[in-house]
């Protein structure tokens, strides 16, 4: 009985103590509401002005349709005349590269020009130490001077034994030996002469000439050296500029008409170089389509030749290139900047006669600098918005400053 009593006592504190809880947390609930409904009247009587949207919301948001107009500025679309262009990147290569060797062994005694240097075709470059070659052609002089002697003195006595026979005063026989003995001399001067020739070429070799008009690189065998001809290395390379090479590839897409069009006249190209700083573009001619497609790539190599006359361009170099197929005559054209993207692609802001713009969708065929073509989506005459679009939005009202 007594564990009875007990276990009820308890159940009762646990009664006693959820209901007092729930007391306390309807009061709260009570408080609460109170002031909820007060913030709200209070709010109400502020109103919307001072709110989260009071002070042009909207307007921040991205488009303001029933406040006051918004500034912008707007273009006129226009119909032209563009040029249809193929840009890429390209490498300029020099119009021809030399590598100098030498031909004969030697020590180099003079370096007649400085890295860097600009050289004329024919300048003297290097000198090789020319004594030896020099003494062997004067041997070889000395030796051809000595068998043209022997070869007139055979031919006299051929020329005498000759008439003696014809006489009968010598057998044909014995007229034999004079005529070997002069056609022998003939060709052992003949192949003295041919020496000192080998000679001579191989002295004049000790002066090394540019073979081309260009800049020379680096010197890469210096005075006191020893040159040798059987050395694969060159002693240095001169590089012609005027005019020079951009080399530059094109997908094969566009193998068609570019054959199409050079066929007819040079297609005219442009490069700047991409350390440039005042964009200045050098005007060229193409000259070069390659006989394959590479098939790694897809892409076709093609070559354009310009003058360099300002030596804009350089060896090594990479340039963005612009070759010019043909002019669109009726292209609809406006500034780039009037162009906007969105998650449905790319549309403008169209100023209608009431002031309120329209996003309108376009197609934009390509961008040429700060212009951009426009296949569908716009028509001549129509304006739109190049600056403001982002206070705008379908049907807001605008103001278009001059």
């Amino acid at each position: 009985m007594g564990v009875l009593t007990t276990k009820r006592l308890v159940f009762l504190v646990l009664i006693l103590g959820v209901g007092a809880g729930l007391y306390v947390y309807r009061d709260q609930l009570d408080s609460g509401g109170k002031m909820l409904a007060g913030i709200g009247e209070k709010s109400a009587k502020e109103g919307p002005g001072k709110g989260g949207a009071g002070k042009g919301g909207a307007g921040k948001g991205g488009a303001e349709k029933g406040g006051a107009a918004v500034p912008v500025l707007a273009a006129t679309v226009v119909q032209r005349s563009m040029p249809v262009k193929i840009t890429a990147i390209g490498n300029v290569e020099a119009f021809t590269s030399v590598a100098i060797k030498v031909r004969v062994d030697g020590q180099i005694t003079e370096v007649n020009f400085r890295e860097g240097q600009e050289v004329k075709q024919g300048e003297v470059l290097f000198k090789i130490d020319s004594g030896p070659y020099a003494a062997a052609l004067k041997q070889a002089q000395g030796t051809a001077a000595r068998d043209r002697a022997t070869f007139e003195r055979a031919r006299q006595q051929d020329t005498r034994n000759r008439e003696l026979m014809e006489q009968k005063f010598i057998s044909p026989d014995g007229y034999a030996q004079f005529q070997t003995n002069a056609q022998t001399a003939e060709a052992v001067a003949a192949a003295s002469q041919a020496a000192v020739e080998v000679a001579r070429v191989q002295f004049e070799y000790t002066t090394i000439r540019a073979p081309i008009t260009g800049y020379a690189g680096k010197i890469l065998l210096q005075r006191g050296n020893i040159a040798r001809a059987a050395d694969p290395n060159p002693i240095a390379n001169i590089n012609q500029v005027h005019p020079i090479y951009v080399t530059f590839a094109v997908p094969e897409q566009r193998l068609a008409e570019v054959r199409a069009r050079k066929g007819s006249s040079l297609l005219t190209v442009e490069a700047v170089p991409s350390d440039a700083k005042d964009g200045k573009a050098s005007v060229g001619k193409l000259v070069f389509i390659d006989n394959a497609v590479d098939l790694s790539t897809g892409t076709i190599k093609l070559k354009a030749q310009f003058e360099n006359a300002d030596n804009a361009l350089w060896p090594g170099q990479f340039a963005q290139v612009s070759m010019r197929l043909f002019d669109q005559t009726d292209a609809l054209v406006v500034p780039a900047q009037a162009v906007q993207t969105g998650p449905n692609g790319q549309f403008v802001f169209v100023v209608k006669a009431d002031s309120s713009v329209e996003v309108r969708p376009v197609t934009i065929t390509r961008t040429d600098g700060e212009l951009s073509i426009v296949a569908s989506g716009l028509a001549k005459g129509e304006q739109v918005v190049t600056q403001g679009q982002l206070r705008l939005a379908n049907g807001s009202k605008v103001s278009v400053k001059s």
